[in-house]
């Protein structure tokens, strides 16, 4: 679809994102069938490899999907029933649902309000002798100060929630290779997203490697399928995904590409907007754009007419972890993470996708700058 005066503008459009290998995964799916190849099929391990050597780390563990990935994550490091996991409250709830499905208890830290992600200074005041991980998620394509990061957790492991930063870099390493190990999510919407759901976990770390593989099936032996080492789940990833995110990954850094030169048309032709910008490239860092997020006041205003204009704007995330009633009990009120707060009443997401057209853009600039006028 390309947008015209007055037309619509999706927020995503799947579609799109997918022709270019329709083929290559009709015929992926019809082998797959005729082998009848559908759990730990040869598509997963060697989607594994090619997508550890992407991320430049060692190993790749394929999983059922993200929160599986964080969660199986920590268990590996250790977190459990008496231990603490830090991370931010301005996050996709997963985050903090993979953490408490550990039996730990989610400390949550305010953000940075330029970065959006994990304040460094926030978290040193909250590591305790009970802190078993600590998971800073880069936010939107954006990474984490993950130096920082790592300077102030002196050994504590940590954990990148890189749901959204399938190939963000800096200083020319990719997510998944800054921390002990990352959780990426292959939800269809994602940078590298699957025909349904997927996960994994990437790490350098082989011991954590192997216990994630055997948690991830019944806690199994590798050298004996009857033997088990541990309380586990099914939590694997199918082979026919991995078969299909492999068709995708050699696209992924174009995919990435398309997603950068939107958000440069978008803050060419917004910067005179009474808004704020999402924050750019990290120091010698890439920015990969899984959504372009600005922040405005009245949002909800905002939201409601560009909706009713044909723009398909969101609210990525309009109420912080820790104000959620499922959260009620962690003992977090109104006002004590003042900048997730804030962000949380003023985000606004923006369409952008691969395939999204200048158009389309300029459409949604028109409207949004009507909206502010």
């Amino acid at each position: 679809m390309s947008a015209i005066a007055g037309g619509k503008v999706p927020l995503i459009d799947l579609s799109r994102l997918d022709p270019a290998i329709l083929d290559d995964a009709q015929a992926t799916f019809e082998r797959i069938s005729r082998a009848g190849a559908f759990t730990f099929g040869e598509d997963l391990q060697a989607f594994e490899a090619e997508f550890a050597e992407y991320c430049g780390a060692q190993h790749c563990v394929g999983v059922c999907d993200g929160t599986d990935a964080l969660r199986l994550a920590l268990l590996a490091m250790g977190a459990g029933p008496g231990r603490e996991v830090i991370t931010v409250p301005h996050t996709f709830i997963a985050t903090i649902e993979a953490i408490a499905a550990t039996g730990a208890r989610p400390v949550l830290v305010d953000i940075d309000p330029t970065t959006r992600c994990m304040d460094p200074e926030r978290l040193a005041e909250a590591i305790t002798p009970q802190t078993a991980a600590i998971v800073p998620v880069h936010l939107y394509g954006r990474l984490a100060p993950m130096d920082e990061i790592l300077a102030v957790a002196d050994g504590i492991p940590v954990l990148e929630d890189a749901a959204q930063a399938h190939g963000a870099e800096i200083g020319g390493r990719r997510a998944g290779s800054l921390g002990t190990a990352a959780g990426f999510s292959f939800y269809p919407t994602k940078n590298l997203g699957a025909m349904g759901d997927g996960g994994a976990v990437v790490t350098d770390d082989a011991e954590l490697a192997a216990t994630v593989r055997s948690l991830r099936h019944h806690g199994s032996d590798p050298n004996d399928a009857n033997r088990h080492l541990r309380p586990g789940s099914t939590a694997r990833l199918d082979n026919l995904q991995a078969a299909l995110l492999r068709l995708k990954l050699p696209h992924l850094d174009a995919a990435n590409d398309a997603r950068r030169a939107a958000a440069d048309r978008y803050r060419a032709a917004l910067s005179d907007l009474p808004l704020v910008l999402p924050p750019g490239d990290p120091e010698d860092g890439r920015h990969v754009y899984h959504l372009f997020v600005v922040e405005v006041e009245d949002r909800d205003r905002v939201l409601a007419e560009l909706r009713g204009s044909g723009v398909g704007a969101g609210a990525h995330y309009p109420t912080p972890a820790h104000l959620q009633p499922a959260w009620s009990d962690l003992g977090y009120a109104a006002g004590s993470l003042p900048h997730a707060e804030a962000a949380a009443r003023s985000c606004l997401t923006l369409p952008i996708f691969p395939g999204i057209t200048d158009a389309e853009i300029d459409r949604v600039v028109s409207v949004l700058t009507d909206v502010l006028s």
